[in-house]
């Protein structure tokens, strides 16, 4: 068995996008706030974690959200 040994860079990307396709980035947001110790780049953390989303994905997985 060959493990394939990735940067965390890329770990981390993949763990975003799984967290958005599993539970929805308003979710994800929420479990990545619980960990904010206030410090780096808030803005920039964010932009990067919703990059490939637009404002009606945005949207609508807020309206999932509200009417749970």
């Amino acid at each position: 068995m060959n493990a394939q040994i990735k940067s965390l860079g890329s770990i981390n990307q993949d763990v975003n996008k799984l967290l958005i396709d599993k539970i929805g980035i308003v979710n994800t947001l929420r479990f990545y706030n619980q960990f904010n110790t206030g410090q780096g780049d808030y803005v920039e953390q964010h932009q990067k974690l919703a990059q490939e989303l637009t404002l009606d994905d945005i949207f609508d997985e807020s309206q999932v959200q509200t009417n749970h």
